[in-house]
């Protein structure tokens, strides 16, 4: 096992000796209805109580970002509000801080990271925190520390504490050299980003925590997501977001890709779900431990079509980013997800035409696509 076990055992005794191994947290966490002082005087609300001790404590990473908000959102649902803490080291909007705990977590601290774990109990944990493409390639030394130390750190503390550990990755894990129609699980990766390196990095480290300590590693390949609850947060396929904020408010569309670039997508239901089922799926069920995901693969000029149905009069011209565009032509077009779909059952609710309506369902109250209607 890591060095830091050694370490873990001496902290343990320490904590111990010192009267300090009480059980209660001294990790700043927000608990709806409950002052910081209640929480630091009550041990009960770290202790096991009622039907949530059968549950993960969960801990979400980077949860600020397009899909930590949406995460922790399914698994309070399903777990319980107060087993599932977001994590950042950004400022929350008040709807996401009073919607449950919230607690300052930087991954790059990790005696931060690890008081975080112990004191509240961690089972699960979805390390999201990440640079993405296009945004590492403008900063390559932060992106390298963020998503190669940050990971390391998350691995040795998963390891350490037995939990049951998801890292994402993504369409970015390939390279020109992959097969692009379709990309199959296991196949050359060398991609030309950092973001990429990374993510081939975290699959390959995950795997053999997995191998060498046992680590329970679970990993997806996600598509480009798409959401309507965040902005577009500087990825390559964050054209397929900006569209529909784009026809909305001005009617008129930029994209940086051009019109027959083929990438696969997801709506973000449909990701959170694939999630949710990976991490839930039985150990012996897994044949693998990194898996593609899939739902549809799309060009921006046939998402501009569908689109279009709600909002005929959008403009859409192109203006190509070739440093986008170079990335976008190293990555899949198809996923071939077939080990996901037979192995944890794997099935996909939204195309095209769904993801195009229910993106609207959110974000089109505007009247142009009242009168559209």
């Amino acid at each position: 096992m890591p060095i830091v076990k050694t370490v873990s055992r001496a902290v343990s005794q320490l904590l111990q000796s010192s009267g300090c191994g009480c059980g209660i947290s001294l990790v700043p966490v927000r608990c709806i209805g409950v002052s910081p002082r209640q929480v630091a005087s009550d041990a009960s609300f770290h202790s096991v109580s009622f039907s949530e001790s059968d549950h993960p404590r969960v801990l979400i990473t980077g949860g600020l970002g397009q899909l930590g908000v949406g995460l922790a959102k399914l698994l309070r649902k399903r777990f319980g509000k107060n087993n599932v803490i977001l994590s950042d080291i950004r400022k929350p909007a008040d709807n996401v801080f009073y919607s449950g705990p919230f607690i300052y977590a930087d991954i790059l601290d990790y005696k931060n990271l690890r008081e975080i774990v112990v004191n509240n109990r961690i089972t699960w944990l979805f390390h999201y925190s990440a640079l993405l493409s296009a945004v590492g390639e403008a900063n390559v030394p932060l992106a390298r520390a963020v998503n190669i130390t940050g990971l390391h750190n998350v691995l040795d503390i998963a390891a350490e504490h037995n939990l049951r550990l998801f890292v994402p990755s993504t369409i970015g894990a390939f390279g020109p050299t992959s097969p692009r129609d379709p990309t199959p699980d296991l196949c050359i990766q060398r991609p030309r980003t950092i973001y990429g390196v990374s993510k081939v990095h975290a699959e390959l480290m995950g795997e053999y925590y997995h191998y060498r300590y046992g680590l329970d590693f679970r990993c997806l390949r996600y598509p480009g997501i798409i959401s309507a609850d965040s902005q577009p947060g500087g990825g390559t396929t964050d054209y397929a977001v900006q569209i529909f904020h784009d026809a909305i408010k001005t009617g008129k569309f930029q994209c940086n890709l051009k019109p027959d670039t083929r990438l696969p997508m997801m709506y973000i239901d449909d990701c959170l779900k694939a999630t949710l089922e990976v991490m839930e799926a039985p150990a012996e069920a897994l044949s693998m431990r990194t898996y593609n995901i899939s739902a549809m693969s799309f060009t921006p000029e046939e998402l501009a079509q569908e689109v279009q149905k709600h909002v005929p009069e959008l403009l859409v011209t192109y203006s190509v980013d070739e440093v986008r565009q170079a990335i976008a032509d190293s990555w899949p077009m198809n996923f071939d997800d077939r080990n996901a779909r037979r192995d944890w059952g794997w099935k996909h609710d939204y195309d095209l035409p769904e993801l195009v309506t229910t993106m609207f369902s959110f974000l089109g109250s505007d009247s142009r696509i009242a009168q559209a209607n």
